[in-house]
């Protein structure tokens, strides 16, 4: 079975037509504007129309209250909404209820027991984005994209009761390593595909979806 490819961050035309055209199966649209990668939401519906139906379209939001998660949904035809910060799943739950769209809900890991986290989630999310946790030194760090990994063994062996992907500094020259440590069946990367960050390269867009693609 092929290794579904994600690719987050994407906020120019350019880089939309080269993920639909690598043959990436979700894309991802960030709105949270501290990240270098956010557009807005006229812009999100523009890239989003782009790409029409032959990719998946995810919309990254953190912490949102409802007034921004009407305004994204009204205007943003995504098929799935990717969730950070910090939502009690109680939160989780009403979101996926209110909206109708399935919820990825990103989970920072750095260590062992910060899986501990993932047990209330399993009711109320439909998937799992583990991304690697910042350090506590990195300055201006964001909830995902930072260009950072975690130890993908704290992953091997490991079983979930839904999906799960694998993100967090991963590049066209570590995803294969990173999903035979950690036997992961999908990978999201941002940064690995920038020539700086929130600049896509279309040349790194293939190469990272051509190389996932080969495992």
């Amino acid at each position: 079975m092929p290794i579904e490819v994600k690719l987050c961050g994407l906020n120019t035309p350019e880089a939309m037509d080269a993920a639909v055209a690598a043959g990436a199966d979700m894309i991802g649209l960030n709105f949270y504007p501290p990240s270098p990668r956010a557009v807005t939401t006229e812009e999100g519906a523009r890239l989003a129309q782009r790409a029409g139906g032959r990719v998946r379209k995810a919309g990254l939001l953190v912490n949102p209250d409802d007034e921004l998660l009407i305004r994204v949904t009204q205007s943003v035809p995504l098929d799935l909404l990717q969730l950070h910060g910090a939502l009690p799943p109680e939160r989780v739950a009403e979101i996926r209820a209110r909206f109708g769209l399935p919820v990825m809900l990103a989970l920072p890991i750095a260590r062992e027991e910060d899986f501990e986290a993932v047990a209330p989630f399993e009711p109320v999310a439909d998937r799992f984005l583990f991304d690697a946790k910042p350090p506590k030194t990195m300055k201006d760090a964001l909830p995902g994209g930072n260009a950072v990994s975690f130890d993908w063994q704290l992953l091997a062996g490991r079983s979930f009761r839904r999906p799960w992907m694998l993100a967090g500094g991963l590049t066209t020259d570590n995803v294969a390593q990173a999903v035979e440590i950690s036997g992961a069946k999908a990978v999201d990367t941002a940064s690995g595909v920038e020539e700086a960050p929130g600049k896509k390269s279309v040349e790194k867009i293939k190469a990272f979806v051509a190389a996932a693609r080969a495992l």
